[in-house]
């Protein structure tokens, strides 16, 4: 690879995004930017890696997320919602996943994904990430977080926001632990929604409530970041995911939390995760996915409140 020129944004540890080979003029997609420029506000990032879904017992094909929201993202037009200036994208492609099928591996690869969401948040872009098992999730926003604190942008404590129907606080390395590592690691309150409590033992519950927003604290002081597992929606709506929901949300009830965070103000990162295209029946979980995404930029872009 050649040295970057002066001012040019460069994001280790990635390949090139697969987007389909024609996108129309009247898509969303069809502004997104493959190569840095001054005007870009977002960096998103695909993360294809399933290992440690693999490695918990789920469904494999999560690492097949980012090029099925690629696609389903490039179908959709948007009208202009009421004044949006929809922020330019900068696609910086995939975060490559370290070859092998162990927690070392796996390891690596969140050494690779932090490093990327870390020079996506130092280059002042907001960080979006699309995956991909949620362990993920864990070295995504741990690396933006250190992006931030290297250009003096860092302030407060940090709170997780999380749409999923399980509390991901298990202790063993895999899919089901990013929470209870970014608890431990850089002191995140958790703020589950949307859990299924048939779905999650009751130590995670007592793990996951002791380590939630503090009394007294005020939130509007703390940084959040936003992920999106699309196991919480109902597997009516969201069949391609890496463990379905039988009593999960609406994807109305959904967007109206998301929306509702973005506008906060505070929000640091966003992830869409666990997008499962091998049992996704007619693109639906895709297609949701990419609404959401638009859904989430309009509101912090200036949607209506």
């Amino acid at each position: 690879m050649s040295d970057p020129r002066p001012g040019e944004v460069v994001i280790p540890h990635t390949a090139p995004a697969a987007w389909p080979g024609a996108v129309a003029s009247t898509r969303f997609a069809a502004g997104v930017r493959t190569a840095w420029s001054p005007e870009c506000r977002v960096g998103l990032i695909g993360l294809p890696d399933d290992l440690g879904v693999r490695l918990n017992g789920g469904r494999p094909g999560a690492r097949g997320g980012p090029s099925a929201f690629r696609a389903a993202l490039s179908s959709y037009g948007v009208i202009d919602p009421e004044g949006v200036e929809w922020p330019v994208v900068f696609d910086a492609g995939d975060v490559e996943p370290a070859p092998g099928e162990d927690e070392a591996a796996l390891r690596e690869t969140h050494r690779r994904v932090s490093g990327a969401s870390a020079a996506l948040a130092r280059a002042g872009l907001f960080p979006v990430a699309v995956g991909g098992g949620h362990d993920l999730t864990y070295a995504f926003v741990r690396g933006a977080v250190e992006g931030l604190r290297g250009r003096g942008a860092a302030a407060g404590g940090l709170e997780c926001v999380y749409f999923d129907a399980h509390l991901d606080v298990r202790e063993t390395v895999g899919s089901g632990m990013p929470f209870r590592r970014l608890a431990e690691e850089l002191d995140a309150r958790l703020t589950p929604i949307g859990i299924n409590p048939m779905s999650n033992s009751r130590s995670h519950a007592v793990y996951a409530r002791g380590r939630g927003v503090r009394a007294g604290e005020d939130r509007s002081r703390l940084m959040a970041a936003v992920s999106l597992d699309l196991d919480v929606l109902d597997a009516a709506y969201a069949p391609g995911v890496s463990a379905m929901n039988a009593s999960g949300m609406t994807p109305r009830e959904v967007e109206a939390g998301l929306t509702a965070l973005s506008r906060e103000g505070r929000v640091i990162c966003f992830d869409v995760m666990e997008l499962n295209p091998a049992f996704d029946a007619g693109e639906r979980t895709a297609r949701l996915a990419a609404h959401l995404f638009l859904s989430f930029l309009a509101a912090r872009f200036g949607g209506p409140r």
